[in-house]
């Protein structure tokens, strides 16, 4: 690991994240300032993914050059806990659990759960890949407590003003089953899952077919309920796939 961690926020489609690279380029951490949840590679790195997120906070810079492990004071890792659950408390409205958390609820039951998975070279990154019995998904959160949102078949309003929620969460699977099919060298279906925090309220039109809309409270069980779609053998062999960091740097 490289002595110097940079930090940068990226701002896109609704997702506000801080990502921590090494100077050689290799991502670190994600700390998504939505949700709360801190997504390293290694365990072992979390304190300083922590210590280097905080530090940016407290700065007011586009980017933030830093030592790792050296010079940050020990007491930003507890302040980062607090500032990021107080954020994620205020914008989720609700307890019970991440959807992180809620979602590795099912890695005793035959699925693999990939967190934060970079898409491409360009910062993209997949919040959760779920492999499974009951097929392949690729997941992303949005948090409106309090705001009414109303379901169509094709789009999203979050208190009467539209969102593109629905569209990015679509062409998201549409670039994972790609990269997949490519790296598994076989047919694989990726369907578009979104996570929505709000009041939600179904429209007289049919629900989005293509892609699955849920509320938080419904994960994990939405996806119990789903048939059999894979074996076990071939879930774990695209599950192996899917954690290769160079299964993604297309």
């Amino acid at each position: 690991m490289e002595e110097t961690l940079i930090v940068r926020r990226w701002r896109r489609f609704g997702a506000d994240r801080l990502y921590v690279t090494a100077e050689s380029g290799q991502r670190v951490g994600v700390v998504d300032l939505q949700s709360g949840e801190v997504s390293v590679d290694m365990p072992v790195l979390e304190e300083g993914v922590r210590r280097a997120a905080q530090a940016y906070l407290r700065s007011d810079v586009t980017e933030l050059v830093l030592p790792f492990g050296s010079t940050i004071d020990l007491a930003l890792m507890a302040a980062l806990d607090d500032e990021v659950a107080s954020a994620a408390g205020t914008r989720s409205g609700e307890r019970g659990g991440s959807v992180r958390s809620r979602l590795d609820r099912l890695t005793d039951e035959g699925w693999h759960v990939v967190h934060a998975v970079p898409l491409g070279r360009q910062g993209t990154v997949v919040e959760h890949l779920l492999i499974g019995p009951g097929g392949i998904f690729s997941i992303t959160s949005h948090a409106h407590p309090g705001a009414v949102i109303h379901i169509h078949d094709r789009t999203i309003d979050v208190d009467g003003s539209p969102v593109q929620y629905l569209r990015n969460a679509r062409l998201e699977a549409t670039r994972v089953q790609g990269v997949l099919r490519s790296a598994v060298g076989s047919e694989l279906a990726v369907r578009a899952v979104l996570v929505l925090q709000g009041i939600i309220e179904m429209r007289g039109d049919a629900p989005p077919e293509d892609a699955l809309v849920v509320a938080r409270h419904d994960i994990p069980g939405v996806f119990r309920r789903f048939p059999p779609r894979l074996e076990p053998a071939r879930a774990d062999a695209i599950a192996a796939i899917a954690r290769q960091r160079t299964t993604w740097a297309r």
